[in-house]
């Protein structure tokens, strides 16, 4: 029988047997036959969360364009779908052809998340494929990892081939490319190390088994050994130019709801807001922004190859763009007034609230603010260059505007946080519930979320030598948040798993020890770690406990500025040097302007036009 006979045959015992058919509108069918090399772009989640992926969408549209090539999607399977999988022997599958996931040349896995790393290891059990690089044959294929997780990829180095740091689009056509020369070689014999010592060559590419890791008497980190002589010392990240052509026109429409069900604009890449915590506005620097004509002729053939309603502008700051009031007018006249359009991601200023008053005329949904800590000592901490003023002015004008759904988001457990900062968080929600009364009269329609993460020191980010707080004071702050704000009518108050938060903070900090705990968490039960209905911290601790590996030692370590850190070799091109003065200026309660308001503010990204006009002004007031 087929395996997609054998497929079909056990989706009717399955929730949402949907995720599992393919042919969804515009995905691409090649014949396997037809094409030299095939990529499975692998992401370790269920369906409707990596079908609202945009780099996803981006390197399918990439590799399918050209014609020796072909890309296919496959998902992580739901428990119910995982257990009709082992029971009938049904290997991992993609969804354009059916294929089982170990005849494809690679398989690229997104590293989006910490709390999915297991799923990435079910997947490969699943797919028949040995777990450990070092077990792999030559008709394996080879593993590849992107995304953020790149960035520290050490838990999982024992796992994968190669690590792609920074963008997608030139690189892994690069990667093809090579194996298709590779390959053609006369006297090829496909051994794998030959290949990966080829891949080495290509800037922004690491290979972890060139490597070996050192640690001190103490157990401590102490650095990365080359092992070949092409293994470079330091990998740089892959900066791509946002080329029109690239972007995805005709995504893939998804069978069943995904969780951004809607056509996805990026307005630009990258970020200079300098907030301190934040990994994402350093790992994507610099900011390259599309032009509008651009966006707006994509804007329309999204529109049309997809059928959506609705246009989301995605960057991490969209309201950020230059002059984003006379695109979205721009965007309506081209799109139509009954095409929505939505900005996830809000300045806290009133100009953002009458920007969203404009683009949502067709539907009015909630707005969301982040002012992220309670004070502003706190807020100049971390560089979050916002005032109260700012968030009760917002909300004041939004309730004006008849807006009565907001959400706050705060953090809790920054460097250098007191009571005071968590008694500032709840004096704005009563400012800002207040203001609602002022303008409504009553509590009645109110619906005011606020929502506390935990603060997960990142790598590469200024905070990335501060300590997370311990589960037990987690606790604590959540408790005192929680017993003031249930006072509050219309407030719902909700905060993260502080038992999650610690194993995001192990794995974001950890180093190779981490990959026999990552492979015992999994035979131990735990899959789909960042889901609350899933998560199974009792396997985890026997998974450390097995492995002799205290996960405080990641989590609640306050490193030293001169210590090793087992991510130093990957390189963001923003210097440890800035990183490390921005740390200071943190605990000195001192905030870096936005190098869009002011000028560069110095942090070493190649590349970067905010660097070169302001070294161009430099020149012409010297010159002058």
């Amino acid at each position: 029988m087929k395996l997609e006979q054998r497929i079909n045959g056990v989706l009717p015992r399955v929730t949402n047997p949907a995720r599992y058919i393919g042919n969804e509108w515009n995905s691409v069918h090649k014949e396997p036959s037809s094409v030299k090399a095939r990529l499975a772009l692998a992401f370790p989640d269920l369906y409707e969360v990596g079908m609202s992926h945009l780099g996803f969408k981006i390197l399918y549209q990439v590799i399918n364009k050209r014609e020796q090539l072909a890309a296919e999607r496959v998902f992580a399977p739901a428990l119910d779908m995982e257990k009709e999988m082992r029971h009938h022997r049904i290997p991992l599958f993609s969804l354009e052809s059916f294929t089982p996931l170990r005849d494809f040349d690679f398989v690229g896995f997104t590293l989006q998340y910490e709390l999915s790393y297991t799923n990435i290891l079910n997947m490969l059990d699943l797919a028949g494929i040995p777990r450990f690089q070092s077990q792999r044959t030559d008709s394996d294929p080879f593993i590849l990892g992107g995304g953020p997780g790149a960035f520290n990829p050490e838990p999982l180095a024992p796992f994968f081939d190669a690590f792609i740091l920074g963008d997608g689009e030139e690189v892994v056509l690069e990667i093809l490319d090579l194996y298709l020369c590779w390959q053609g070689q006369k006297g090829a014999t496909g051994e794998r190390g030959d290949f990966l010592r080829k891949l080495a060559g290509i800037p922004g590419i690491y290979i972890p088994s060139f490597y070996r890791a050192h640690y001190d008497c103490k157990g401590n980190f102490s650095g990365l050994e080359p092992l070949e002589a092409k293994a470079p010392q330091a990998i740089i990240k892959r900066i791509s130019p946002l080329r029109k052509e690239d972007y995805p026109t005709k995504p893939v429409v998804p069978n069943t709801g995904a969780v951004h069900d809607r056509a996805m604009l990026e307005l630009f890449r990258g970020c200079t807001r300098g907030c301190r915590f934040c990994q994402a506005g350093i790992i994507y620097r610099p900011v390259r922004e599309r032009k509008k004509e651009d966006l707006k002729e994509l804007a329309q053939k999204l529109l049309r190859e997809t059928g959506y309603e609705e246009v989301s502008l995605t960057s991490l700051s969209s309201s950020d763009y230059p002059n984003i009031e006379g695109l979205v007018h721009e965007l309506f006249s081209v799109c139509g007034d009954d095409v929505n359009l939505s900005l996830p991601s809000l300045r806290l200023d009133s100009f953002s609230v009458k920007l969203a008053e404009e683009i949502q005329k067709v539907r009015k949904s909630g707005l969301t603010f982040a002012p992220e800590a309670g004070t502003q000592r706190l807020r100049d901490v971390i560089n979050k260059n916002v005032s109260e003023e700012n968030l009760l002015q917002a909300a004041a004008d939004a309730f004006s505007s008849g807006w009565t759904n907001l959400k706050l988001y705060f953090m809790i457990g920054l460097p250098t946080e007191t009571e005071e900062d968590l008694e500032g968080i709840v004096t704005l929600v009563r400012r800002v519930a207040g203001l609602y009364r002022e303008k409504k009269g009553n509590f009645s329609r109110l619906r005011l979320s606020v929502s506390a993460s935990t603060f997960v020191p990142k790598a590469h980010t200024p905070f990335q030598w501060e300590p997370q707080i311990t589960i037990e004071e987690n606790r604590k702050r959540q408790r005192f948040l929680a017993e003031r704000l249930r006072r509050f009518k219309g407030v719902r108050f909700s905060y993260s798993e502080p038992e999650m938060s610690l194993l995001e903070a192990v794995l974001a900090r950890g180093d190779r020890r981490l990959a026999p705990v990552i492979a015992g968490a999994l035979d131990n039960g735990c899959r789909f770690d960042s889901w609350g209905e899933h998560f199974n911290f009792n396997g985890w601790q026997k998974a450390f406990s097995a492995a002799n590996v205290c996960p405080d030692t990641y989590a609640y370590k306050k490193f030293a500025p001169t210590d090793p850190l087992p991510w130093d070799h990957l390189h963001t091109g923003v210097s440890k040097s800035f990183l490390l003065r921005e740390y200071q200026r943190a605990m000195e309660q001192a905030t870096t302007p936005d190098c869009r308001e002011r000028s560069c503010q110095g942090c070493g990204i190649e590349n970067c036009p905010i660097a070169e006009k302001s070294a161009g002004e430099l020149q012409r007031q010297e010159e002058g």
